[in-house]
């Protein structure tokens, strides 16, 4: 995966899953160079404004990349609902838990929560969030639901999912996100109107 990418790209990479990981404040710079096997130096070369620069990239990648899951979530549903929907963003995590444990959560949260964040690195959290709310408003309104109630509905989804992975990290067994997904589902699709 590393290969694919240059010295820049895998920097933010792997200060992305570094801070998943760890947080913001113990991931070391010279850690995020030897993940993303960089040469020396490169940190000052590519990253200019330093660990908060890099901090802040690795934020904007995580929730790109949440963005982007969406499209591939709906591309997996035959018929989208907005339980559905929830229901597979839900699924990442209980199948990432299950297979590789519960040391890794996501990014833009642990940027959000973590010691070491700055006024810049929650700011880049606030807009990695509202990145990956876009396209949960835009696939909740072609499901159906009106556009006043999208943005509340796809934040609902956002912050039950956020909660949950911290609790199914802290309790170590996916309880939380199969809770959510149960109990939430019903809601989610009562925001659909019924078809005269």
């Amino acid at each position: 995966m590393n290969g694919e990418r240059g010295p820049r790209e895998r920097m933010v990479f792997s200060a992305a899953q570094l801070i998943r990981r760890d947080g913001v404040a113990a991931t070391g710079v010279r850690d995020v160079v030897s993940h993303a096997d960089a040469p020396r130096g490169s940190l000052q070369h590519y990253f200019p404004g330093g660990k908060e620069q890099l901090v802040i990239e690795a934020v904007e990648w995580g929730g790109r990349y949440a963005a982007n899951r969406i499209d591939r979530f709906l591309a997996g549903i035959s018929r989208p609902t907005p339980a559905r929907l929830f229901a597979a963003m839900v699924r990442q995590w209980t199948d990432e838990f299950r297979t590789i444990g519960y040391g890794q959560g996501c990014p833009v949260a642990a940027a959000t929560v973590d010691g070491g964040s700055t006024d810049a690195t929650r700011a880049a959290a606030a807009a990695a969030f509202a990145a990956w709310r876009a396209p949960i408003v835009r696939a909740l309104t072609d499901m159906g639901v009106p556009a006043r109630r999208a943005p509340s509905a796809a934040m609902l989804m956002l912050s039950t999912l956020e909660g949950a992975i911290l609790i199914a990290r802290a309790e170590q067994n996916t309880r939380a996100l199969t809770t959510a997904t149960r109990e939430l589902g019903p809601l989610l699709d009562s925001f659909v109107p019924p078809r005269p």
